[in-house]
């Protein structure tokens, strides 16, 4: 994707919602219903389009508040096709170098930061809004797609609910702003082998716009 699609509701922005690709941004306006004081943005695949997308979009001074959101993997059973996952920490799962020991994340490096906690008062109402199962969401840059790749993250990372492509990269945008991000995900298809005919899309557009619907945006902006 070479261009952003952006689309802001009535009112002055306080919210950015960050998508991928323009069937989340649909979707995610779909239940919003015309709410004001948002700003949807597809900013392409990938923590760095993500990254330099979100950062753009905040130059401008007009936001309080950043959400990552959009379809992922879940992993299994404690995240299936079809739920909504919220995260309490915006993970890179995969940023780091390989060692004789095993995999070292740029934090063990002594290099930066791999995770982005969400503020409880933020995490607590998104969660509750949504009825979204609550643990880490893993940005990685190269989707799972065996079985052995899928218990390796595991490994690494326990409280996984789900990877995406995009959080970790809008939460260091938006940590560059002194911002605070979340980041909401709907479920598509189990992390692991990747088998498109057992992917569910379009519920989990659907389930991604039922949370929006729910979400309670001036509320979300007052505790930030």
């Amino acid at each position: 994707m070479t261009a952003e699609l952006r689309h802001e509701q009535s009112g002055a922005a306080g919210l950015l919602v960050v998508v991928a690709v323009p069937a989340e941004a649909e979707a995610v306006l779909r239940g919003l219903g015309g709410a004001p004081s948002v700003e949807v943005l597809a900013a392409g695949v990938g923590p760095a389009a993500a990254a330099a997308g979100t950062a753009a979009a905040l130059a401008g001074g007009r936001f309080r508040l950043v959400l990552s959101a959009g379809i992922a993997g879940g992993f299994a059973p404690a995240a299936p096709i079809g739920s909504l996952v919220v995260a309490d920490a915006l993970v890179a799962a995969d940023l780091g170098a390989e060692t004789p020991d095993g995999f070292a994340d740029v934090a063990e490096l002594g290099f930066g930061t791999v995770r982005h906690p969400v503020p409880p008062a933020l995490l607590k109402t998104l969660a509750g809004a949504t009825g979204g199962t609550v643990g880490e969401v893993l940005t990685v840059s190269t989707v799972t797609g065996s079985a052995e790749r899928a218990e390796l993250l595991r490994r690494r990372h326990p409280r996984a609910l789900a990877e995406a492509m995009e959080g970790f990269g809008v939460a260091e945008a938006a940590a560059r702003f002194g911002l605070a991000a979340g980041e909401l995900r709907a479920v598509s298809n189990a992390v692991g082998p990747r088998d498109r005919a057992a992917w569910r899309i379009g519920e989990a557009l659907a389930a991604l716009e039922r949370a929006f619907a729910a979400l309670p945006v001036p509320r979300l902006l007052q505790e930030v």
